[in-house]
C-alpha cells in the first residue's frame, strides 16, 4: 500500500533551509556541485550536497555521523513501464541479473562481499524505477562504490546464457511463491489489463508475464540494459558517517569513465477516463469472495493527489472512517479499506471489501454499500477535524521514516528521480498542509462521484455466480506472431570501453573497522514491580517504547487456545472512556501508533510517538491497557473475525506448513497450538474466558517497559510512574511441560493443498532454547554458512544451482522455553522429491565434513562486523534492550559474544554440526497437492502419512 506523507499544519519556515545553487566545478574534476542544502533546527529536513558528473550521473551525499555506517543507493529511472508489449519482466529480471557478477566481480560475489562486510543489501523494482542498495560499516564504502560501478558500466560481458536461464527460472519460482500460490494475489494483473488500454506501460505486471520471459532471448535483455542502465539515467545517493570531500574522489574514480547511455525523456502522463463500469471476475483458491473497485484518478505529485489521499483516509482510513463504521463495525464486512496507489504516469483510487459470511451479503451488495457510502460522504462533507488528524498522522509517519540513514537516503533518491528536486520534502509538506475542505470535496466530485470503475470480483473456485455482476469486458491479448512483425525492436547502443589509469579487477581493501558504541543504558523500577530499561537517542524528536506483559501464548491452557489472542484483540477495541473510533481519532490527532501483538511469553504493546505528544499518547496506552471495556458487541465481532481469519489462513500453503510442523515439534502441548486458536476451541469461547484471562495475567509485577527516546531518564521515569504506578498485582508463573516428541523414521508427513503450484517443505527437530552466549549462540554461528545467509550452501544449491526455489534457509529458532532447528523452502511442485534429497545431501555433508577454512573465516568476518548496523534505529535499540531484560545476561555479554566469535575454532563448529545437524532425527513435512506428490515422495522410499493441522481439527 502506498505510504502517504503529510505535513504539519504549520509549515516549517523557509528560512530554516538554506539552499545555494552553484554552477561551478567542484574540486574533484568531472563533478560539478549544483546544490547544497543545510538545515538548522528543522524537525523535518535532510541536509545534503548534490553533484552532476560529466556523464550525467547525479550524485547526492548526506552526512550523518550518528552511527559508523553508510547506506548507498543506486536508483535507475527504469521499471516495467519502460518495457514493450510482449517483452515484459525485463526490468525485474535485471534486479536479479545485476547480482550475478560483472566483468570484475565474480558470480554471486556481490552478495558474499556485502555479507562478509557485516552489511545488508537488496534490490527492488516497481513500474517506474529499479534501485539497488546496501548498508555496511563505513570502512567498506569504497568497496561498495566499486561494486556498484562495475555493474553499471561493466555488466554485459558477464551476462551469459546460463545465468539468464537460471535467473529466468528464479523469477518463475518467485511468481509461484508470491502470486500463484497466494490467495487473491492474481487479481492485480487482471485489474491492470481491464483498467489500462492495450499497450499502456501499466497494463502488465512488474514481474512480467512468464510467456514473455520464455520468448525472450539473450540479445533482447542485453539491449534493454544498454538502453536504460546508463549513468545519465541513474542517481547515486550516499548517506552516513562520511566526509563529502573524501567521498567525491572515490566516486570520480569509479564512475566518471562510464560512458553515457542514450538520452532518456520524460514519459507522458495519462489521465484515464472509463466510458462505463467494467466488470471482471476470477475464480481462486480462496475462502471468501472479495470485491475491489478501482477508479482512475491523476498521477504522482499531480496537484490533486494529496487531496485524494486525504479522501481515502476519510472513507476507510481507520475505525472512525465511514466505510469501517458502516461495514466492519456493523458486521457486514470482514475488512474494508480505501487507498490511492500512485505511480509516475497514473494513479488509481481503490476500495477493497470482503463480505462477512454471517451477514448474508453478496459482492453485489458490497458494491451498492460502497456507493451508498459515497452518497453519505457527499452529504456529510469534510470536517476540519478530518484534515487536522490526518495531517498530524502523516507528518509523524514522515518523521519516523527519517529515523535511519536508509530512510533519509531513500527519500533523497526518490525525490531526485521523480522530481529532479532532492529537497522535495518541503514541497511535499506544503502540498498536504495547504489542503482545504473544499479541495477534498472537489476531487471527490471530479474523480469519484458518478465515475466509472473497474469492478473486480474474486470468488471461490466453482462459484462464478458469486461475482458482483457478469463480466462485460475482455482485454485485448498480445499476439506474439503479429506483434513481432510490426513493433520496433530494442536496438543495441554500444558503450565504448574506457581507458583508465587503474586496474578495476583489483578489489579495494576495507579501511579500519569503526568502533561501535553500545547504547548507554539506564535502569529503573517502580514500587509496583515494573521493570524499566531505556536509552537516550537524540537523532529524532521521537519516543518508542515496548511494554511486555507476561500474558502470552504459553500462559493459556490447551483447551483455551486462542484466548490470549482474543484478549490482545479486545485491548484494541472500546475502553471505559473511549469507543474504538474515538481512540483511533485521538491517536491520529497525535500522529501516534499503538500496536498490540501476542508472543510466546508476553503480550507486547509497541508505541511510537512524537516526544512532544508523549504524555497524551501514554495516557491512551494506559486507557487501553488498564481500562478495556470488554463489551459483548466488540467480543462478538472480534471472535467472528478470528474464526474467519482462521478459515482464510487454511488457504495459505506457508501458514499450513508452519502450523502442521509446529504440531509435530510440540505434540499435544500448548506450544503446538496456533496463537489464534482452532476450530475446536474458538466457537465455544465466551467473553468471560477473555475477562478471566485478562484479570489473572495482566498485572504490573513482572511487566517490562523498554524505552528509546530523545527525552532524559528522569522525565521518562516520572511519566511512567505517574501513569502506571497505581497498577497492581502479580500474574501466575508459566507452568509449561514440553515433552520431546517421538520422531517417525522414514516418514514424510503430507498436508494436502489441491492444485498447489509449489510445495512447502519443512525439515527439522526440537533443539536448543535461546541463550545469549551459550550453545544456542554457537549453533547459530555454525549454521551461518549452511543456511543462514544468501550465499549459504542451501541457498546456492536450491536457488542458484538447481532453480528449485526462490529462497531456502536453515535456522535455529528459540525462546527461553524451547527451540528448534528447521530447514525450509517453497519449491516447484514437480521437483519436491528432488528438493528433499538435496536438503538431505547438504545436511549430511555438513554434519560429516564440516565447515571449510574459507567458510569459517567468512563467517567470523561477516558476523563480527554486524554491530555497526545493530543499534541504529529505535526499533533496533528496542530489540537489543528487550533481549537484555528477557535473558538477563552479564553486563559484558556483547564483549563475551565477540570473544566467542573470535575464538570459535573449526573443530568446535564441526562438533556442533555433527551434534545438531542429524537428518535421521528430523521430521519431514510437505504441504502441496497430495494427489501428485504422494507417488513422487513414495518413490524416494518414504512412507507418506497425511496429517491435518491443529487449527482445523474438531
Amino acid at each position: 500500500m502506498k505510504q502517504i506523507r503529510l505535513a504539519l499544519a504549520m509549515l516549517i519556515p523557509a528560512a530554516v533551509v538554506a539552499c545555494s545553487y552553484i554552477g561551478i566545478e567542484a574540486r574533484t574534476p568531472g563533478i560539478a556541485l549544483v546544490e547544497s542544502v543545510s538545515a538548522d533546527n528543522a524537525d523535518i529536513s535532510i541536509p545534503y550536497k548534490k553533484y552532476l558528473m560529466d556523464n550525467g550521473l547525479t550524485v547526492i551525499i548526506h552526512e550523518d555521523h550518528s552511527d559508523p555506517l553508510v547506506h548507498l543507493d543506486v536508483t535507475y529511472h527504469v521499471g516495467s513501464a519502460r518495457e514493450q508489449v510482449g517483452k515484459s519482466g525485463f526490468a525485474h529480471l535485471y534486479e536479479h541479473m545485476m547480482f550475478q557478477g560483472s566483468e570484475n566481480v565474480g558470480d554471486e560475489e556481490h552478495f558474499k562481499l556485502v555479507t562478509e562486510a557485516g552489511g545488508e543489501l537488496n534490490g527492488t523494482t516497481n513500474a517506474d524505477r529499479t534501485n539497488y542498495y546496501q548498508t555496511v560499516p563505513v570502512n567498506h564504502l569504497e568497496k561498495m562504490l566499486w561494486l556498484e560501478a562495475d555493474r553499471m558500466g561493466f555488466l554485459l560481458s558477464a551476462v551469459t546464457g546460463e545465468k539468464f536461464e537460471r535467473q529466468r527460472e528464479t523469477v518463475k519460482n518467485e511468481r509461484r511463491q508470491y502470486i500463484d500460490n497466494v490467495p487473491y494475489a492474481g487479481r492485480h494483473e487482471r485489474i491492470a489489463r481491464a483498467l489500462y488500454p492495450y499497450g499502456h506501460p501499466y497494463s502488465w505486471p512488474v514481474i512480467g508475464y512468464m510467456e514473455d520471459l520464455d520468448r525472450a532471448e539473450l540479445d533482447d535483455i542485453k539491449a534493454f540494459y544498454r538502453r536504460w542502465y546508463g549513468p545519465n539515467n541513474a542517481t547515486l545517493t550516499i548517506g552516513g558517517a562520511v566526509d563529502t570531500e573524501q567521498v567525491l574522489p572515490l566516486v570520480e574514480k569509479y564512475f566518471a569513465a562510464i560512458p553515457r547511455g542514450p538520452e532518456v525523456n520524460s514519459r507522458e502522463k495519462q489521465q484515464l477516463v472509463l466510458a462505463g463500469d467494467r466488470y471482471i471476475s476470477m475464480e481462486d483458491k480462496v475462502q471468501f469472495p472479495m470485491l475491489e473497485m478501482v477508479l482512475p484518478t491523476v498521477y504522482a505529485r499531480h496537484p490533486d493527489e494529496a487531496a485524494l489521499d486525504v479522501l481515502a483516509e476519510i472513507l476507510a482510513g481507520g475505525k472512525s472512517s465511514i466505510l469501517y463504521k458502516n461495514l466492519v463495525a456493523n458486521k457486514l464486512a470482514l475488512q474494508v479499506y480505501a487507498y490511492q496507489p500512485c505511480r509516475e504516469l497514473a494513479c488509481t483510487f481503490n476500495i477493497n471489501a470482503l463480505p462477512h459470511p454471517a451477514s448474508g451479503k453478496s459482492l453485489a451488495d458490497m458494491e451498492h454499500m460502497i456507493r451508498d457510502a459515497f452518497s453519505e460522504f457527499a452529504r456529510r462533507g469534510v470536517m476540519q477535524a478530518d484534515l487536522d488528524k490526518i495531517k498530524a498522522k502523516m507528518t509523524a509517519r514522515l518523521v519516523f521514516d527519517l529515523q535511519s540513514v536508509k530512510g533519509k537516503v531513500s527519500k533523497l533518491a526518490e525525490y531526485q528521480t521523480f522530481t529532479g528536486d532532492a529537497n522535495y520534502i518541503h514541497r511535499e509538506l506544503a502540498r498536504y498542509s495547504e489542503i482545504t475542505r473544499q479541495d477534498v470535496m472537489r476531487v471527490f466530485n471530479t474523480y469519484i462521484k458518478g465515475q466509472a470503475a473497474v469492478i473486480m470480483s474474486v470468488v471461490p473456485e466453482g462459484e462464478p455466480a458469486q461475482a458482483a455482476a457478469a463480466d462485460n469486458f475482455t482485454p485485448e491479448r498480445f499476439q506474439a506472431a503479429e506483434e513481432e512483425k510490426s513493433r520496433p525492436q530494442l536496438g543495441f547502443v554500444p558503450r565504448k570501453a574506457p581507458q583508465e589509469p587503474f586496474d578495476r579487477s583489483v578489489m579495494p581493501a576495507a579501511g579500519v573497522l569503526p568502533h561501535v558504541n553500545l547504547p548507554a543504558l539506564w535502569r529503573a523500577s517502580t514500587d509496583n514491580g515494573l521493570e524499566i530499561l531505556g536509552t537516550q537517542s537524540r537523532e529524532t524528536p521521537t519516543t518508542s517504547l515496548l511494554i511486555k506483559v507476561p500474558a502470552g501464548l504459553y500462559h493459556q491452557q490447551a483447551g483455551q487456545a486462542g484466548v490470549a489472542a482474543l484478549t490482545a484483540a479486545m485491548l484494541n477495541e472500546a475502553t471505559l472512556n473511549y469507543s474504538a473510533g474515538q481512540m483511533a481519532d485521538a491517536l491520529d490527532k497525535l500522529g501516534s501508533r499503538i500496536e498490540i501483538s501476542l508472543q510466546a511469553g508476553y503480550t507486547q504493546i509497541l508505541v511510537a510517538s512524537l516526544s512532544k505528544h508523549l504524555d497524551q499518547t501514554l495516557a491512551l496506552v494506559q486507557e487501553k491497557l488498564l481500562r478495556p471495556a470488554f463489551t459483548v458487541e466488540d467480543f462478538s465481532r472480534v471472535k467472528q473475525l478470528a474464526l474467519e481469519g482462521l478459515r482464510h489462513n487454511m488457504k495459505d500453503a506457508g501458514y499450513l506448513a508452519d502450523s502442521a510442523y509446529r504440531g509435530l515439534l510440540y505434540g499435544n502441548s500448548v506450544a503446538a497450538l496456533p496463537a489464534g486458536g482452532t476450530l475446536a476451541t474458538l466457537p465455544g469461547m465466551g467473553l468471560q474466558e477473555v475477562i478471566g484471562f485478562y484479570q489473572r495475567h495482566f498485572k504490573a509485577k513482572g511487566t517490562q517497559i523498554i524505552l528509546v527516546s530523545d527525552l532524559p531518564q528522569q522525565q521518562l521515569s516520572e511519566k511512567i510512574d505517574r501513569l502506571f504506578g497505581s497498577w497492581q498485582g502479580e500474574a501466575p508463573r508459566v507452568e509449561l511441560s514440553l515433552p520431546m516428541p517421538e520422531i517417525a523414521k522414514n516418514t514424510i508427513y503430507l498436508v494436502d493443498k489441491a492444485g498447489a503450484p509449489q510445495s512447502e517443505i519443512r525439515i527439522g527437530k526440537r533443539s536448543l532454547p535461546f541463550d545469549v552466549n551459550g550453545e544456542f549462540f554457537k549453533a547459530g554461528l555454525m549454521n551461518f554458512v549452511l543456511g543462514g545467509n544468501f550465499n549459504s550452501r542451501i541457498m546456492m544449491n536450491l536457488r542458484e544451482d538447481k532453480a528449485y526455489a526462490y529462497s531456502a534457509q536453515t535456522a535455529f529458532n528459540g525462546n527461553k522455553y524451547a527451540g528448534d532447528f528447521t530447514a525450509a523452502a517453497a519449491v516447484r511442485a514437480d521437483v519436491t522429491g528432488k528438493a528433499i534429497l538435496e536438503f538431505n545431501r547438504e545436511l549430511k555433508h555438513y554434519a560429516d565434513k564440516g565447515i571449510s577454512g574459507a567458510e569459517h573465516s567468512f563467517m567470523r568476518r561477516a558476523i563480527s562486523q554486524k554491530n555497526a548496523l545493530k543499534y541504529e534505529t529505535p526499533e533496533n535499540k528496542l530489540a537489543f534492550l528487550a533481549q537484555i531484560l528477557a535473558y538477563r545476561p552479564a553486563p559484558e555479554f556483547v564483549k563475551q559474544q565477540a570473544h566467542t566469535l573470535a575464538n570459535i575454532s573449526r573443530q568446535e563448529v564441526n562438533a556442533l554440526a555433527k551434534k545438531h545437524i542429524t537428518p535421521d532425527d528430523m521430521f519431514y513435512l510437505v504441504v502441496g497437492d497430495a494427489k501428485t506428490l504422494r507417488p513422487q515422495l513414495q518413490a524416494l522410499g518414504y512412507r507418506v502419512e497425511e496429517v491435518i493441522p491443529n487449527e482445523i481439527k474438531n
